[in-house]
């Protein structure tokens, strides 16, 4: 029971250093300002992890290697300590393979979560900045869904569809990661 309770904690909290810094990334690549209260969140978050690797490894063009970097560096804390409460002798070779599949993870949980948050806001239409993050967030990914299948009735199916598709997503990588290990 303590392993599970310290496992979930540090799924959240990596979790959430981990999203601020995929976030992070995914807002610099699609343009979208920071000076809003999602872009102050996520300098909240990452500030203190991604500034002091920048020293060391610059931004190349739109990819801001630092954040990516600090993601990889969470995951791999995260499932260090897994392993090393686990009392493992061996196995640790994989942590760097668990540690990329638990940025990936993490990256499409917080897809999943935008296209949720996208969709009830879409429904209560509201106007605020944080509304707006989100929908230039989520409209690049919605936009060759919506290629695909249009209007039913005059409703947009497409962020259900991406659900869909990110869930089935998850299950891949589950079963990737699971047939890694074996």
């Amino acid at each position: 029971m303590l392993y599970q309770i310290v496992s979930f904690l540090l799924d959240v909290v990596a979790g959430l250093l981990c999203g601020a810094c995929l976030l992070r990334i995914y807002m610099q690549w699609q343009r979208v300002p920071f000076g809003n209260p999602v872009g102050r969140l996520v300098f909240a978050f990452s500030d203190w992890m991604v500034l002091p690797l920048r020293r060391v490894l610059p931004n190349a063009g739109r990819w801001d290697w630092a954040c990516l970097l600090a993601a990889l560096l969470v995951e791999l804390v995260q499932y260090g300590v897994l392993w090393l409460l686990l009392g493992a002798g061996a196995g640790w070779q994989w942590l760097p393979g668990l540690a990329l599949f638990g940025v990936v993870r993490v990256a499409i949980t917080g897809l999943i979560g935008l296209m949720i948050v996208y969709a009830v806001l879409s429904w209560v239409q509201t106007r605020s900045p944080v509304s707006d993050v989100i929908g230039r967030l989520c409209e690049p990914l919605l936009r060759p869904v919506r290629r695909l299948i249009p209007l039913v009735g005059g409703i947009d199916l497409s962020p259900l569809v991406l659900l869909v598709l990110l869930q089935v997503a998850m299950m891949v990588l589950g079963n990737l990661q699971a047939s890694l290990l074996r």
